[in-house]
C-alpha cells in the first residue's frame, strides 16, 4: 500500500489549533517535533500499529532517561536528552496516528498523562542521582537524590494539582473548565502569574527542558571538572519545584477554575 505525502497527512493529523493548544502543546511541539512526526507518520499509518501501543512505548522512552543519566559525563546527559527527545517525538506521533486512522480512547489519554508524569519525575530522579555520583568511587552523597527526588515531587505534584481540577468538577458535577477561568480574580495574583509566565523558569522541571539544562550543565562540569554545576542545578530546580507547587496551588484557589 502506498504512503500517504506529508501534504496528505498534513491536514489530518494537524488540524486547525493544534499547535495553538494553551496547554496543550510543547514548544518543541510547534517549533520542530510536529514536522518531524509528519515524516515518521507516513511509514506507520498503514501498519497495524495502534496509537496505545506508541503511547506505551513513548512512556518506556521517557522512564529511560533515568538510566540514562548514570552514565558518567556528557555521554550520559547525552543519552538522556535523547530518550526524552524520543518520548517528545512519539507523543507527538501516538495522537497524529489516531487522528489518521480514528483510533480514539479514553484510555489513550490516560496513558498519554501517565507518561507525562513519568517523563518529568525520571529525569529529575535521574539528575539527583547523577549528583550524587553513584560511579565516582567515592561516598555517595545521598543529600543530592533526595533532592533530586524532592524535585521530581514537586514535578508531579504541579501536574496533579492541574489535573485534580477536573476530577473536583467531575465530582462535584461540573462542566469541564473554561481556559478564561484559569485568570486569577485579584489583580495581584494576575501579575504574579505574567511575571512568572515571563521569566518561564517554572519550565525548568518539565522532563524536556530539564534534560536539555542537564547536558549543559554536564557540559560545564567537564570543563571545571567535578559535578559542582550538575549538584547547583539539582538544588536549583528542587527548590523551583518546590516553590512552584505551592505557588500553582495558590493560582488554582485564586482563580474561578474551582467555582
Amino acid at each position: 500500500m502506498q504512503k500517504p505525502s506529508v501534504a496528505e497527512l498534513r491536514p489530518v493529523v494537524h488540524p486547525a489549533g493544534v499547535k495553538d493548544r494553551r496547554s496543550g502543546e510543547h514548544w518543541a511541539g510547534r517549533l520542530y517535533m510536529r514536522e518531524i512526526s509528519l515524516r515518521v507518520d507516513r511509514y506507520l499509518v498503514n501498519t497495524r500499529v495502534t496509537p496505545n501501543q506508541l503511547t506505551y512505548l513513548m512512556t518506556v522512552a521517557g522512564v529511560l532517561a533515568a538510566p540514562a543519566l548514570l552514565v558518567p559525563g556528557i555521554a550520559g546527559a547525552v543519552l538522556g536528552v535523547v530518550a526524552v527527545q524520543l518520548y517528545l517525538l512519539l507523543d507527538c506521533v501516538d495522537g497524529e496516528i489516531a487522528r489518521w486512522k480514528k483510533q480514539y480512547s479514553i484510555s489513550g489519554v490516560y496513558l498519554d498523562r501517565v507518561a507525562a508524569y513519568l517523563c518529568d519525575a525520571a529525569v529529575l530522579v535521574g539528575l539527583g542521582l547523577r549528583a550524587a555520583d553513584l560511579w565516582g568511587g567515592g561516598r555517595i552523597d545521598w543529600l543530592w537524590a533526595f533532592l533530586g527526588t524532592l524535585a521530581a515531587l514537586g514535578a508531579v505534584l504541579i501536574k496533579s494539582e492541574t489535573d485534580l481540577v477536573g476530577v473536583a468538577r467531575h465530582q462535584a458535577g461540573l462542566p469541564p473548565v473554561k481556559e478564561s477561568a484559569a485568570e486569577p480574580r485579584s489583580s495581584g495574583m494576575a501579575l504574579a502569574r505574567k511575571a512568572a509566565a515571563a521569566l518561564k523558569f517554572h519550565r525548568l522541571v518539565l522532563g524536556i527542558e530539564a534534560s536539555l539544562l542537564i547536558l549543559v550543565l554536564a557540559i560545564a562540569d567537564t570543563v571545571h571538572g567535578g559535578l559542582f554545576f550538575t549538584r547547583l542545578g539539582t538544588a536549583v530546580l528542587a527548590g523551583i519545584a518546590m516553590l512552584q507547587t505551592l505557588l500553582h496551588l495558590v493560582s488554582i484557589l485564586a482563580s474561578s477554575r474551582l467555582k
